[in-house]
């Protein structure tokens, strides 16, 4: 969410900014918050001077009873109770002003950065940079499940009965493997410095506001029946609403945290959930990173958060690129934003695997995480997030490019302490 402030200052650039998002729709909201602003601050004046009348004339009662002018003691007493009456009335007035207010706030989308390339969705992403050398092998690939299928490591047919399309059984070797990745994942992290975190795996509709839009809440949520909870998309969710109400110390600055959870995703759109893989399904699992620091450092946090990504693939021997978002294919409270993705032989391209974004402070305005400085000036947080690790997923890029011609799968050196030493596994027929 923006300062009401900034609106006020530079209606035209906030403006400009949703046409650069391609959200035309949304303008009207600008003019609108301005008109109710500048009548809610009216209002609020208009309410205080009243509130300082009563008072005054107030202290006039007691006084003209002394003096036994109960006549012009009850006119006074009447003026009172109608300035009483009046006072409701603003303060109503205000009341709905202020929600109306922050809802169309909360619909603006954050001021993108200047270096965003301008496009309408994720066909106009900007590649970056490469990493390793994609190769594409002289046998054939097979789909990522029938790989799995060869070490009876996946069972979609039994989960379609338990659950529907969108979940999975991984069994044997390949849910070993997922595991490790994970707790693979999970020392790299703490290795960089980060701080582990196993958060909670709900959360309460405050902390939903305060972390995403309402586009993407009813795109991705689950909420539970009957109770104020949500299940969580992605750690992140509760991660920087661990903040939610807090001033930071400056000098504990940045909080730097990893985190692992399951996250639950309705994936409700144009996608669809496909039967046979795991690339996008209802359920998975994650390593992420958080950051809260101070505004002058998220630019440079943002680069070391989607270089670890990278470094962490490469361990594995898997080549990625980076892909920065266009403006068009930034959630609105995202101010920038770079995708991981990592190579497919079988696809002969590439294919997401992890996002990191830089949130500025509108995560931190909604959620009302702010700082004290060392002057004592309080001001709020920037705040910042990426994907380490999400398996099933990041296990079709795993398999495919560690695949060999007789159906083994290499397992690299870094991931062999997790996996008991195994080098290799061999498919059961």
């Amino acid at each position: 969410m923006l300062d009401i402030k900034f609106v006020r200052e530079n209606p035209d650039l906030v403006k400009e900014n949703m046409k650069k998002k391609f959200q035309d729709s949304k303008v009207h909201l600008v003019n609108e918050v301005l008109k109710e602003d500048k009548d809610l601050r009216q209002t609020q004046q208009h309410a205080d001077d009243l509130r300082a009348q009563r008072k005054k004339i107030s202290k006039k009662i007691g006084m003209l009873i002394g003096q036994g002018k109960k006549e012009e003691a009850q006119e006074i007493k009447n003026r009172v109770t109608e300035m009483a009456d009046e006072l409701e009335a603003l303060e109503t007035k205000e009341n709905a002003l202020r929600e109306s207010v922050h809802k169309k706030m909360m619909m603006i989308p954050n001021m993108i950065e200047d270096t965003v390339p301008i496009g309408k969705d994720d066909s106009e992403n900007v590649e970056l940079e490469r990493f390793g050398e994609p190769a594409v092998p002289d046998f054939e690939i097979p789909y990522h499940t029938e790989i799995m299928e060869k070490f009876d490591g996946i069972d979609l047919d039994s989960a379609r009965r338990v659950a529907g399309n969108g979940f999975y059984y991984l069994m044997g070797d390949i849910a070993r493997l997922h595991s490790s990745i994970l707790s693979y994942a999970r020392d790299f992290m703490i290795n960089k410095g980060f701080t582990y975190v196993v958060p909670p795996f709900m959360i309460r509709s405050a902390v939903v506001d305060g972390v995403m839009s309402f586009e993407e809440m009813d795109g991705m949520m689950y909420k539970i029946e009957g109770e104020d909870l949500y299940l969580i998309g992605t750690s992140e969710h509760s991660m920087i609403g661990k903040f939610i109400d807090t001033i930071l110390d400056e000098e504990k600055l940045p909080y730097t945290l990893t985190s692992y959870s399951p996250c639950f995703r309705k994936e409700k759109g144009a996608h669809g959930i496909e039967e046979r893989g795991v690339y996008r399904i209802h359920q998975f699992e994650k390593q992420e990173m958080i950051v809260v620091c101070k505004p002058e450092e998220s630019k440079a946090w943002f680069k070391k958060l989607y270089m670890n990504t990278v470094e962490f693939f490469r361990s594995l021997d898997i080549p990625v690129r980076t892909l920065e978002c266009c403006s068009g294919d930034l959630a609105d409270l995202k101010s920038k934003s770079v995708d991981v993705e990592a190579w497919s032989p079988r696809q002969k391209k590439y294919f997401e695997v992890g996002s990191c974004s830089n949130l500025t402070d509108a995560q931190a305005r909604r959620l009302r995480i702010r700082v004290k400085g060392k002057d004592g000036k309080k001001y709020f947080a920037h705040t910042l997030n990426n994907t380490c690790v999400a398996p099933p997923r990041m296990l079709i890029a795993f398999l495919e490019n560690n695949l060999q011609e007789d159906g083994t799968v290499l397992i690299p050196k870094p991931l062999q302490p997790y996996m008991g030493g195994t080098e290799k596994l061999v498919p059961k027929d």
